[in-house]
């Protein structure tokens, strides 16, 4: 068969993108080279509903072992007693975990997406608010920090089925245990979306949601540094959640409602070559190197709000405990989008993002969110921070100058080359 190489041609392309400019996409990273060529293997070529050792299909004993091993590697990094390595995406754990508790029209409260929440938080254009009656809390408008005042009220008045912490811009801890508490005054569930900060959950230099939730759900990208995909998990499984027995009498497991809920409820065959790829991240999670990392990322994302702070840029909640920043735009006089777009001529990646109590729309915004995951994955320590912060203010304060746009990204081109980026893919 004929080499396609307008498609291969794409990727080297997109290989000279990554590799030339700052990327600060708070959900990205750069996978090690062993994540990446698992995830171009055979075992993309094996169907494999069910779970290992409970295949609707034969030929299943190698890719059994492979996912065991991701499901082991990923129950020791949580400590945890259960964990599905199989949705495709964070989203589609989230889908997943939502059917297996609750019913159509049943209240949940969550995060609002305007103020740092997730489509799947109960967002109007997405199944968790079309499916389900969503309700939500926010931040409060003096220091950006999540009400929990309000949850709390709020929690009392809907009395959701299910309570959703966790968020997409938001780079503050969590206090899990208030919610917990308020989840068992109103009869809630509480699930936490931990999918921006895991790997900082990780290595214990966040706080855990797991002695407080009932679910967590995760991707395995952003600061897990593992392929494109999503995951479901409990500290300790427990039995007849609901009151209900399974057709032959016995009592069900939490654990049966969730491995059903991901298939056949939300997905057919599980990729195995992606859960190949999720294996061998996990192994990487548990090395040391990976906790220098984590902690790499801390300072760095610390540093890079310092430096923000400095040239009077306004940061929700006034700095950052993760990997993560939001900043408001709005005393810069520069919207979000426009932010976004000459970034990009500098070949700095980032993306818009709403602010708290935003005046404009969701297609424009007043904000933009940083991370600072993947250029931690290049190389990058809290002193390159300067560079980078300066390079993105002296973007948006020349934003209409053609000229000035060109002599930086050449300074951000010449400023990368010597973080390389898969050397071993020349």
């Amino acid at each position: 068969m004929q080499r396609d190489t307008l498609v291969f041609d794409l990727i080297k392309q997109e290989l000279e993108r990554q590799r030339r400019g700052i990327e600060l996409i708070a959900s990205e990273n750069f996978t090690s080279l062993q994540v990446m060529q698992a995830m171009g293997n055979v075992m993309t070529n094996k169907y494999a509903e069910g779970y290992p050792g409970r295949r609707y299909y034969g030929g299943c004993e190698i890719v059994d072992q492979t996912e065991q091993l991701a499901i082991d590697r990923l129950k020791e990094i949580f400590n945890v007693e259960y964990a599905n390595v199989q949705p495709h995406s964070g989203a589609q754990a989230n889908a997943a975990l939502m059917l297996a508790i609750l019913q159509p029209g049943d209240a949940i409260l969550g995060l609002d997406l305007s103020m740092g929440g997730h489509l799947t938080h109960g967002s109007a254009v997405n199944f968790s608010g079309k499916l389900y009656q969503p309700h939500f809390y926010g931040v409060r408008k003096d220091d950006g920090l999540v009400d929990y005042d309000m949850l709390e009220e709020k929690a009392r008045t809907v009395k959701p089925k299910l309570i959703i912490c966790g968020a997409s811009a938001y780079s503050r801890d969590w206090d899990y245990a208030r919610i917990r508490k308020v989840a068992d005054e109103v009869g809630a569930f509480v699930m936490a979306d931990i999918a921006h900060p895991a790997g900082l959950i990780a290595k214990g230099l966040l706080s855990s949601p797991f002695e407080h939730c009932h679910f967590v759900t995760s991707t395995t990208h952003k600061t897990l540094r593992g392929p494109r995909g999503g995951v479901i998990m409990m500290k300790k499984d427990w039995e007849n959640p609901f009151g209900l027995k399974d057709v032959k009498g016995n009592l069900r497991l939490m654990s049966n409602l969730i491995d059903m809920a991901v298939f056949p409820g939300t997905q057919g065959g599980p990729l195995e070559h992606v859960i190949a790829a999720k294996a061998i991240a996990f192994g990487e999670i548990l090395t040391d190197e990976f906790l220098v990392y984590q902690q790499q990322v801390q300072k760095n994302a610390q540093a890079m709000a310092k430096a923000f702070t400095s040239r009077d840029y306004q940061i929700i909640s006034g700095g950052t405990d993760n990997h993560l920043m939001l900043i408001d735009l709005r005393n810069k006089n520069i919207s979000g989008k426009k932010a976004e777009q000459v970034l990009g001529h500098a070949d700095i990646t980032a993306n818009k993002n709403m602010v708290p109590y935003d005046d404009k729309s969701a297609f424009v915004t007043s904000g933009v969110r940083f991370g600072v995951a993947a250029i931690t994955t290049r190389g990058m320590m809290e002193s390159d921070m300067e560079f980078v912060v300066n390079a993105i203010d002296t973007t948006l304060m020349n934003a209409d100058n053609e000229s000035k746009l060109k002599d930086i990204k050449k300074q951000v081109n010449e400023f990368m080359s010597q973080f390389v980026l898969y050397p071993e893919m020349n």
